[in-house]
């Protein structure tokens, strides 16, 4: 499978970055209560740092507005998934647990402050593209509605548009029968080449060291447009 960018999105933003990982033989069931425990109290604490520090004054929330606004979408009636969780947060709307995968994701998109998605390898079909959507892009999302992608980013397969920095679709969620899955990093633009990797690294071995398995980290940006993974 290839995975790519298209070199347009770097006409709005030069810095844009994409964090890859592939994960194999990984076994997805519900989450130990290390995860659980240590997600609730990360949330806990998370809230008393809103009450005094807003959601949107964080640097890596504000960040990725900008980034969304940057192209074209208005981030105040879409807003990317880290920040649609940590309002949530700042509300005592704690996130329940959901499976060890989508847990840890949660976790890793409200520690890092990015909105991130994982999905199933066996219901993708075909090589990836991640570019910008158009009024025709959108699909059935695993928040039981229709999504237009207009003016957001979004990941493509053959089949059709799969995933967002907004909302991921239903077509290719995770589930305890996923054995095989990449996780897609919209990372911050100001982070550079090595702490992106760091960032990758760390989390890739926090979600095996969970789930079992392998993993393969992969960075895409403006010198490397184009990745090719096993799978």
């Amino acid at each position: 499978m290839n995975i790519s960018l298209d070199k347009a999105l770097f006409q709005t933003n030069d810095q844009f970055k994409i964090g890859i990982i592939h994960y194999t033989k990984i076994v997805v069931s519900e989450s130990p209560q290390m995860i659980k425990g240590r997600t609730q109290l990360y949330q806990e604490n998370l809230y008393l740092e809103l009450q005094e520090n807003p959601v949107t004054q964080r640097e890596g929330i504000a960040e990725w507005r900008a980034v969304w606004k940057s192209f074209g979408a208005d981030p105040n009636r879409y807003r990317h998934s880290a920040e649609s969780l940590m309002r949530r947060i700042s509300k005592q709307n704690y996130l329940t647990p959901f499976h060890s995968a989508v847990d840890l994701n949660n976790f890793f998109s409200l520690l890092y402050e990015i909105p991130i998605g994982i999905y199933d390898m066996e219901k993708l079909v075909g090589d990836i593209e991640i570019s910008l959507g158009h009024e025709e892009t959108g699909y059935e999302g695993l928040n039981g509605r229709y999504n237009s992608l207009n003016k957001i980013l979004y990941s493509k397969d053959q089949v059709g548009a799969f995933g967002s920095p907004f909302v991921d679709s239903k077509r290719t969620a995770v589930t305890e029968e996923t054995t095989e899955a990449i996780q897609i990093f919209y990372l911050r633009p100001s982070i550079d080449e090595s702490e992106c990797q760091q960032l990758l690294a760390t989390a890739g071995k926090m979600f095996t060291q969970v789930n079992g398995g392998d993993f393969k980290s992969y960075l895409l940006d403006n010198n490397n447009l184009h990745i090719s993974i096993e799978g």
